[in-house]
Parts: C-alpha cells; sequence; structure tokens
C-alpha cells in the first residue's frame, strides 16, 4: 500500500513543479535593443566607412564540412580507400618496423615509454610519487570565460 502512496506522491511532485515550470507568471516581453547600441552595430569595426567588409560565413552544414574533408578527390562520393586514409597514417605511426602487422611492444611503445621515464629510478616499479607524474596533463579550456554582467544604471 505504500508503494501506491509514494508513487502518487511522485505524480503531484511531478504536476506541481512543471505548472511552476511551465504555467508560472507571464513573463515580460523582451525590449527592443537600444538606438544607441543599434547604430554602433551598423557601424564599420575600422570607424571609417570605406573598411573592408567581413566576409560572409560558409553556409555548409557541420556534416557537408565532414564529407569535404574525407572526399579527397572532391567527386562528390567517398570511397574506402578516401574513408580509411585516416586509419591507415594512424596504423602506419603504430607500426615501428613496416611489416603490415601490429604486435604488442609496437601498439604499447606510447604507454612504455611513458612508464620509463616515470620510473626515476629505474627499479621496473613505480612508486606514488613516480605514477603521479603519469597522471594527464589537461589544457585549460580556450574559450573565454564569460565577464560578470553589469549592473543596471540607476537613474537619479
Amino acid at each position: 500500500m505504500w508503494r501506491y502512496w509514494a508513487i502518487g506522491a511522485a505524480v503531484l511532485a511531478a504536476v506541481a513543479g512543471g505548472v511552476m515550470l511551465f504555467g508560472g507568471s507571464v513573463r515580460p516581453a523582451l525590449l527592443p535593443a537600444q538606438p544607441a547600441v543599434q547604430a554602433a552595430a551598423a557601424a564599420p569595426v575600422g570607424g571609417t566607412a570605406d573598411a573592408d567588409p567581413v566576409p560572409e560565413a560558409s553556409e555548409a552544414t557541420r556534416e557537408q564540412k565532414r564529407f569535404a574533408r574525407y572526399d579527397r578527390d572532391q567527386d562528390g562520393k567517398v570511397t574506402r580507400d578516401e574513408y580509411l586514409a585516416n586509419r591507415r597514417k594512424g596504423f602506419a605511426k603504430l607500426d615501428a618496423n613496416g611489416d603490415g602487422r601490429l604486435d604488442f611492444d609496437e601498439w604499447a611503445a606510447k604507454a612504455t615509454a611513458k612508464f620509463v621515464a616515470a620510473d626515476h629510478d629505474k627499479s621496473g616499479a613505480m612508486d606514488a610519487a613516480e605514477f603521479a607524474t603519469t597522471a594527464v596533463k589537461r589544457k585549460p579550456s580556450s574559450r573565454p570565460k564569460c565577464p560578470p554582467a553589469a549592473a543596471p544604471a540607476e537613474e537619479s
């Protein structure tokens, strides 16, 4: 019986959340941009009327760009060889002796080199401090951080 009560309470909570989220107060309409902002946006970047125009962005979608990268001969078709070209390059980098086969040592060469570099005392095993040096170094995000929102100007 308690299960029915729990399900009923969950349904009521979901309905109440939906009403609060979607059926709440009427949101005010957005104000149009101020004329000064519109004029600044229409002005050329360099400040002169004869500045070079900004080039238009390509209309190609992400998938069209990806297709164009694979279609090396630009015939409108991606052949098996074109599709596997990047894989072949990656395989060739791993195939150190060039015999067309990967053995375990070739496949694990990067990990082996990382282990040898981290094993400072050449004991064949890493202690906790040595192991900590093998952690992946993450690059900081290249996306710019958003500036803090400006406080609205007070009217006098």
